[in-house]
């Protein structure tokens, strides 16, 4: 995964919440990389139930295990920190 665009990344794992989630009125673009996922000044709202979908969806479409608690915490900080476990994880 070397040869990758980061924003094509992080505009694919917008894309997968958005999908995931089944939230048709936010777009990709509307989600800042850096804001973190499970704050208020992220517009999706999300929540601890979200969180468990997200996780599942990364891990069947990216083929990496996050099977720990406290690695899908900080995993899931935010659209940078998830683009950046996949990157790593692909690089092993």
């Amino acid at each position: 995964m070397e040869d990758f665009n980061r924003d094509k990344l992080n505009l694919e794992i917008k894309q997968l919440i958005l999908d995931t989630l089944k939230i048709p009125d936010i777009k990709p673009e509307e989600i800042n990389d850096s804001v973190p996922l499970f704050s208020p000044e992220n517009v999706l709202q999300l929540d601890s139930i979200d969180s468990l979908e997200i996780v599942i969806a990364l891990q069947q479409k990216y083929e990496v295990r996050i099977d720990d608690q406290n690695l899908a915490r900080s995993v899931l900080q935010s659209i940078n920190s998830i683009a950046d476990f996949i990157v790593n994880e692909k690089n092993k």
